[in-house]
This record gives C-alpha cells, structure tokens and sequence, in this order.
C-alpha cells in the first residue's frame, strides 16, 4: 500500500496535521493516512486541559469538537503557603481524551481522511524515494511520514533521533468532588512542594457524565537526571489532606517530553510534531499545543509537497517561527529559571501580581493580551526585579 503522507499516530497532534494539510491542499486528503495503535475510544491518561485557543484553530478551518467538557474560567496558583485565585473569563475547558480524540478522529473521518486503527508501527525505514513504514504483517510506503506517537514514538527511535533533554512524570487519579473543593470553575496548581520540580494539581472533570475531581502529580526531569520524588507518596499526602486515601482510587500514570529550542525535529521526508517533538516542559501542558503543532505542520507541509521540496531541513526553523514555536521557546526558557534557585522569589511575585498571570491566561485562552494588561504586568515584573536587585535575594 503506498500514502502520499502517512502520520503515525492519532491523538490530537496527528489527527490535528491531517485537518489542517487537508484544508490546506484539498486534493491530497485521500492520499493522507492516520495510523492510530489503538481502537476509538480508546483510553489516554491525561489531565484534560484545554486552551480555548486550540478550539478558535481548529475553529478556523471550521471544525468543532463538541464532547462532554467542564468549563474553566482560570487558575488558583498555590506558593509559599498562600493562595491566590485569578479569573478571566471562560479560558478552556477540561475534557476526556477518551471522548476528544475519538469526536477529532470522527471529524477527520467525515472529511475524507483515511484512519487506520489497531495499526501497531513496528519500525520506520527511510528510503530515496519515500519511507517504509513496517507494521504487523505489512507494510506501507509513503511519500512523507509525520511522527506523532507521542512520547514513546517509534518514529523517533527508528530513525535514531537524539534523547530528549526534557522528561517528565505524571501520576493522577480522578475522585469524588468535596465540599473543601472551593472553586470548581479553576484549575488549581499547587507548588508548595519544593521537593518537587513540577506541581500538585486540581482539574473539575466529567467522567460518564459525573462531575469529579481529577488530582495528579506533575514532576519533571531534565539532562537525563530522574527525579527522585516518588509521585505516589506526594499524590497520597494530597489526598489524605483531603480526607482521602489513594488505594480507593485507579491510578494512571503517564511520562511526558519536554521542549528542546535547538533539537532536531526532522529528516528528509520525515517531521516531527506535539509529544514526538517536545511540549510544555513547566506545566506539562500539551492538547492545545498539539493542535498547534498540526495547524504548522499542515501549511508547511502543503507548501513543501506543492514544490516537491521534501529535505525538510527548515522544519526545525518554521516551527520555532510560529506561535506554537515562539510559545514553546518561552517556556522552556523559564522552566529553567522557575525550577532553579530563583523560585521562591518568582512564586512571591505571582502571588503579589495577578495581571502577570492574567497575561498567562489569555495566552491560554487565545485572548488579546490588552496593551493595557501587558504594561502593568511588565512594569510589575520590572520594579520587582529591581527591589531584589538593590536589597539582594532575601533568605528564605
């Protein structure tokens, strides 16, 4: 069998690339193919946070997807023994992968894309003239092969793609919502333990239609150095706080990839987009970024196979140059002034300035930032680097 594009991997990112190549060079949709491991619905650990700003792309090429979710209006930040709650309107909503990526799946279907599901990719073989995907049994040549097979990708160790600097763990259980649940239009992050390089978290969700708690564990890893913190034992200490005991609950646990500016995202006839590629090494955060990543890949690739331009050696540069790009390269930037010995004070300063994070929001939410917003956030952030730079670094 022989593809124009095959992309590996049908989550959001792969799923999301096929949509937007798609709209982009209508006659190649029946020459892409989606190979998906699994079969729709099927389960995917993930806490569910999704930006607005994924649904106004996918919007834009005028697809919905309409699945149960839970409405979120912003975030309560948790540091240093205080809290403090910012709201900005609805910025996203939670949803379950389960039910999200079978309606995107649903939706690529419906425009003509092809979807094979229980596909199992075995390895990849480049070649001159395309890529041999080897699967169970078969194989399938393609023109251009996407790898977005997220954190465990095939793609990525077939073709001898370097480690990632940037590795994460997340542990999560989904619970009974409680009367201490204060607010349960935000999402909570609580970065009180420091022993942590990551957060303790609070999602509303739906399961079945149930209103619950999803309460997890984000920590992550950098230079190839795991983190020692068992997650159990700080997801247990949580959830005894809340009256609650870890045994009574399935636990899923689940790695990430973080973002790396100067990584190699691709080879000849080869691309790597979302978790394949790296994502919000801070927070974890990747759907909306996924979506993000497709909306790249599509127009860069639509351009790329109208020239017959397949080297894909400016892959790496494209990307960084979108907003999915520029996004990413900030994060990862501040990840390593977050979790190092600043942070502290950084966490002081979020607490004392809620525009700062307001900015964070729109950002999440595909809002204008508001020159406005953006000038007090700046100015706050200015004055008080300066006051640590006259009196020094207090002790903690």
């Amino acid at each position: 069998m022989h593809a124009e594009v095959v992309i590996v991997g049908g989550g959001p990112a792969g799923l999301s690339t096929a949509l937007f190549l798609a709209h982009a060079a209508p006659w190649l949709t029946e020459r892409i193919v989606v190979l998906e491991r699994e079969h729709y619905p099927r389960e995917k650990y993930c806490a569910g946070a999704l930006g607005a700003r994924a649904d106004l792309a996918l919007g834009r090429i005028g697809v919905q997807v309409q699945v149960p979710s839970v409405p979120v209006s912003g975030v309560a930040f948790q540091a240093c023994g205080r809290r403090l709650d910012v709201r900005d309107g609805v910025i996203g909503r939670v949803v379950r992968r389960m039910e999200y990526d079978h309606e995107l799946a649903r939706q690529a279907r419906a425009r003509g894309i092809r979807i094979v599901e229980g596909a199992a990719v075995r390895g990849v073989r480049p070649g001159e003239r395309g890529v041999t995907v080897e699967l169970g049994g078969s194989e399938l040549r393609a023109r251009v092969l996407v790898g977005a097979d997220g954190v465990a990708s095939v793609v990525r160790r077939s073709l001898g793609f370097l480690p990632s600097r940037y590795r994460a763990q997340a542990l999560e259980v989904d619970t009974e919502v409680l009367a201490s649940d204060e607010a349960q239009d935000l999402l909570l992050f609580d970065s009180n333990h420091r022993e942590l390089a990551g957060y303790y978290w609070d999602f509303p969700t739906l399961v079945e239609g149930r209103r619950m708690m999803c309460r997890g564990v984000y920590a992550l890893s950098h230079d190839r150095e795991r983190s020692t913190v068992q997650l159990q034992s700080v997801l247990e200490r949580e959830l005894e706080r809340r009256g609650l005991q870890l045994a009574h609950y399935r636990k899923k646990r689940y790695a990430e990839r973080g973002f790396e500016p100067h990584a190699t995202f691709s080879q000849p006839r080869v691309l790597l987009v979302g978790e394949a590629a790296g994502i919000d090494p801070v927070t974890g955060e990747g759907i909306a970024q996924a979506v993000q990543y497709g909306a790249a890949a599509g127009a860069y690739l639509a351009e790329k196979l109208s020239l017959g331009d397949l080297g894909f050696s400016d892959w790496g540069r494209a990307l960084r140059q979108h907003s999915i790009g520029r996004d990413l390269r900030v994060r990862e930037w501040a990840c390593a002034l977050y979790y190092g010995p600043l942070r502290p004070h950084i966490e002081r300063f979020l607490l004392d300035a809620p525009e700062f994070i307001r900015v964070g929001l729109r950002h999440f939410s595909g809002s204008p930032w508001g020159s406005g917003t953006l000038l007090r956030a700046g100015t706050r952030a200015a004055l008080y680097t300066a006051l640590l730079g006259l009196r020094g670094l207090p002790r903690e």
